[in-house]
């Protein structure tokens, strides 16, 4: 007979069973801790006192988590000393899930009430009326290190407004996940400035998203009020497997953090007719086109001494895109070695195999090539007939110039 301990055991089981839970299995694990501490974690432990009174704003997505993954915005809701007025989220959305160049629109955030204003639809700039009753914007969204990753033209248009209507811009820094130390051009001329590009910097800025505050500021003139609250324990010479944190996806195209490392490689040659992974299961390690010959482009960037990375031929079929349902053939990307792999050179040397093997597959869109480079000599050395090297020289005096003056914006050694 069964003892009606037992039962009475059983019968608890099976309800918490019920209901997604058991009795046998403890919480989940909690997150390991990190090797620094993020600027959003500063604030919140000490520097939010700096307020004095001043109620804020958040500028923030998914990424703007501390190194628990709390949510910046549920971290200052949980402070009684901290009044948060508004929440303002950039391209792709709050949490995340909206495509490139996709409109995001404005509206109520359910689970706090406050108002989530689009910073990616309407309008670019926060407005008087969206600033209202604000005096602090906190900037808190994980950056990429790519002069093309819209977020920092956000964090500019921001400092922007804020500068024209009296706030203030605090930014809560974060790493680079590709380092500190690697800067490559080309750097921006001023005639292809745009959304993608707002200020003379190179693809590779090698900066923290505080420390680019701070250029922006100072050396191209904003002069808004700005706070950059550093993070603890950071180097320039770490990657982000060396911060210790968890990857939270930046967009929808940047699922896991390597994909940083060929985003500055493979996002540079979509204007030039080759897909670039973009619609399939790791976007941006791939490189190719319709009938494009993998092995032989393989072997010829194999054999090209190009730093960090191996050239696998390989073979996808895009499941959304211009490219939907069509097998293309190339290569993917595989790194080697983080450090020394240089994102730049490797998209000219893709560029240059490819018109070398298959001039016909370069469907160069010229203003869109030129808007994603910043620069027309990409486009006029591949019709010169340059080679990589020679493409690459021309930018050299312009990223020595913008490293010195970088310089004097570094927080962080």
């Amino acid at each position: 007979m069964l003892r009606p301990h037992f039962l009475a055991r059983t019968a608890a089981a099976l309800a918490c069973a019920a209901f997604g839970a058991s009795p046998l299995r403890a919480a989940a694990a909690p997150m390991p801790a990190a090797n620094i501490t993020l600027g959003d974690e500063v604030f919140l432990q000490t520097t939010y006192r700096e307020l004095r009174g001043r109620t804020v704003g958040v500028v923030t997505n998914q990424t703007g988590v501390t190194a628990t993954l709390e949510t910046i915005v549920d971290a200052i809701r949980r402070n009684p000393e901290i009044t948060l007025r508004a929440i303002y989220s950039p391209e792709h959305g709050l949490r995340g899930d909206q495509a490139a160049g996709a409109y995001v629109s404005s509206y109520v955030d359910p689970r706090s009430g406050l108002p989530v204003y689009s910073l990616y639809g309407a309008t670019r700039r926060p407005s008087a009326a969206m600033l209202s009753g604000v005096d602090v914007l906190l900037f808190d969204i994980q950056d990429v290190g790519d002069r093309a990753y819209t977020y920092i033209s956000t964090l500019a248009y921001v400092m922007q407004a804020a500068k024209t209507l009296g706030k203030s811009v605090w930014v809560l820094d974060r790493p680079n996940p590709t380092g500190g130390i690697v800067v490559e051009g080309p750097v921006l001329e001023p005639r292809f400035e745009s959304f993608i590009g707002l200020y003379p910097i190179p693809v590779r800025h090698g900066m923290t998203v505080g420390e680019l505050a701070t250029l922006f500021n100072e050396h191209f003139g904003i002069e808004a009020s700005l706070k950059v609250v550093p993070m603890k324990g950071y180097a320039r010479e770490m990657l982000w497997p060396d911060t210790g944190l968890a990857w939270v996806q930046t967009s929808p195209n940047i699922p896991e953090w390597d994909t940083t490392l060929v985003y500055p490689a493979t996002g540079l040659i979509d204007s030039a007719g080759i897909n670039n992974g973009t619609g399939y299961t790791k976007p941006f390690k791939y490189a190719g086109a319709y009938k494009l010959d993998g092995l032989r482009l393989a072997e010829t960037l194999n054999a090209r001494p190009i730093p960090g990375v191996h050239f696998r031929a390989a073979s996808w079929t895009p499941m959304s895109g211009f490219w939907q349902g069509k097998t293309l053939s190339g290569v993917e990307l595989i790194v080697t070695d983080a450090k020394a792999f240089r994102a730049v050179r490797t998209a000219v040397e893709i560029l240059v195999a490819i018109r070398h093997l298959a001039p016909e597959l370069l469907t160069v869109d010229g203003a869109a090539l030129d808007k994603d480079w910043g620069t027309d000599s990409l486009r006029r050395g591949l019709a010169d007939g340059l080679d990589a090297d020679a493409i690459l020289r021309r930018w050299e005096p312009a990223t020595r110039a913008f490293e010195d003056v970088r310089r004097r914006y570094l927080i962080y050694e």
